[in-house]
């Protein structure tokens, strides 16, 4: 079986903005000593705002950390976490493309 280059490319991507999800979402723990949440917007104001690029692509891991957790404790039905992991995963996609974009910016490739 061969993969096409658009299609390693994409997974490449989806790849990527997981990780990179996963990395921010961790530093903030990591530097905040609380959960990285979309409660955070609720606060308004200047902490929203800040919070608003780390959210954006953190997003997919939050989704992600949620659905699992939901499942465990909750006994969330197996669509709904069909349907989060397909949002978390278009989510990643986006964020990765978004990334790998400005690295090559960056990079003057």
């Amino acid at each position: 079986m061969t993969l096409s280059p658009s299609a390693l490319e994409s997974l490449q991507t989806l790849c990527l903005g997981l990780a990179l999800s996963g990395l921010l979402a961790s530093a903030f723990e990591l530097f905040t000593e609380r959960r990285a949440s979309f409660s955070l917007l609720e606060r308004g104001g200047v902490t929203a705002v800040a919070a608003l690029p780390m959210l954006a692509f953190g997003a997919p891991f939050i989704i992600l950390r949620n659905t699992v957790r939901g499942r465990r404790l909750e006994r969330r039905p197996i669509p709904f976490v069909m349907v989060a992991t397909i949002i978390a995963c278009g989510w990643s996609l986006m964020s990765g493309r978004v990334a790998l974009d400005l690295a090559h910016l960056i990079a003057g490739v």
